[in-house]
């Protein structure tokens, strides 16, 4: 019969080109720059990154906690000597698990080790009884790179929250598609069954709203949008064939104007401003004109060539979509006057988690055209992640826009400008 051979124990552990440096760069950190707290918070957070598992994490706390308070001290060592029983005893894991475990840590570079001639872990004291050298975890490399793991955590939860946003929104656009298709009234079935099975066909393609994309989410969130605007506007065209005898004769696109003004074609602008125009005698005639004609008596007449700044001329169509050029990314129709952009804007702020009650406010405080660049520009700066807070962003200028120091056009040159560089190499 053939010897048999005995399989050869492997001893030490298996050192790799990353676990190398890893170890280099432990033994080049300075201690003192960070706590045991800091790490130990850091060490629960770090399974949001997808870096490590939640038993990693567990056992990675664990080591961490296991170290003295002073060992992080300037003149400390981090180094933990406890057995790999004791960490599965203190884990409720098995030895050889908690072996596969540190070396996932160590390949993940959570941690370094140094093994001893027969795989202990112990310090090795000088004279003074101060630990010269160890043989066991060592915690530096968490120190070296604690800078670099605390971004991506922060950065995880930054993108988590705006996934849950979209979600939020996609949820929110879904429900009031459905609502807006069980309650549509004066809408042929056949018109309704197509728009329900297009939304039935959007909710499964998009699946499980909390694991999809965030552009996905969005742009599922902007075709219900646009859905539901267009069963909403079948439903106007409906009312308007049904009332056409009701319609008065000031009126153009089936949107009523009242006159203030006896002289309607007039060419000077003080009498067709409805501040300064003549009030007709009538009970039906305007509560908004009058209340405009009281404020300007009050404010006097030198006021009355000097309107505030964001009643004055607004800049282009053109600048503003040189200025904000992502909202053809989600809105890829081409702008061809104001009222274009002015039917945007509200999907624009549903996108972007701008309140309905913040939009109204900027429309009613600086009119619908500078609103609708001020919220082209907040948009903008959304997409570009330089605003944190859309909503709070545009109360802010409503708020500088009410008090009279809002400049919508430098804002606007401003963005113009710097996509222009970018563009050009």
């Amino acid at each position: 019969m053939g010897e048999t051979l005995a399989p050869k124990r492997r001893a030490g552990r298996k050192m790799t080109r990353e676990r190398a440096e890893f170890r280099q760069l432990a033994q080049s950190t300075e201690v003192g720059s960070v706590t045991r707290g800091q790490l130990a918070i850091l060490a629960q957070s770090l399974p949001c990154t997808g870096l490590i598992t939640a038993t990693e994490s567990h056992l990675l706390t664990v080591i961490i906690n296991t170290a003295r308070t002073d060992a992080f001290d300037r003149s400390g060592r981090p180094i933990v000597f406890k057995s790999n029983r004791q960490l599965a005893f203190e884990i409720n894991r098995s030895p050889g698990r908690v072996s596969r475990i540190l070396s996932r840590l160590f390949d993940a570079g959570m941690i370094t080790m140094q093994d001893s001639a027969n795989l202990k872990r112990y310090p090795i004291r000088d004279e003074d009884g101060d630990i010269a050298d160890a043989c066991g975890i060592d915690l530096r490399i968490l120190i070296a790179r604690y800078e670099e793991l605390a971004a991506r955590v922060k950065q995880s939860r930054q993108e988590r929250r705006v996934c849950d946003a979209a979600a939020r929104r996609f949820r929110a656009a879904l429900r009031g598609a459905r609502s807006s298709l069980a309650n549509g009234q004066g809408v042929s079935a056949s018109k309704i069954a197509k728009l329900a099975r297009r939304v039935d066909r959007i909710a499964d393609f998009v699946g499980m709203a909390a694991r999809a994309g965030v552009d996905l989410l969005r742009r599922a969130t902007v075709i219900l949008d646009r859905l539901v605007a267009r069963l909403l506007g079948a439903d106007r065209q409906g009312c308007a064939e049904t009332d056409d005898d009701m319609t008065c004769a000031n009126a153009g696109n089936d949107t009523h104007r009242q006159i203030t003004t006896p002289h309607p074609l007039e060419e000077s602008n003080t009498k067709m401003r409805s501040a300064y125009a003549e009030q007709v005698e009538s009970d039906l005639a305007g509560f908004a004109s009058n209340g405009a004609l009281e404020e300007s008596l009050r404010r006097g007449c030198g006021e009355s060539n000097n309107e505030p700044a964001v009643r004055q001329a607004l800049v282009g169509l053109d600048d503003v979509c040189r200025a904000a050029p992502s909202l053809f990314a989600y809105f890829p129709s081409p702008l061809r006057n104001w009222s274009d952009l002015a039917r945007l804007m509200p999907q624009a702020c549903r996108i972007a988690g701008v309140s309905e009650d913040a939009r109204l406010r900027a429309v009613e405080t600086m009119g619908q055209q500078a609103a609708d660049v001020a919220i082209a520009i907040t948009f903008e700066k959304y997409h570009r992640q330089e605003v944190s807070s859309p909503g709070g962003y545009l109360r802010a200028m409503t708020k500088r826009a009410a008090s009279g120091g809002l400049h919508l056009s430098r804002s606007v040159f401003g963005l113009a400008a710097r996509n222009s560089m970018e563009i050009c190499p």
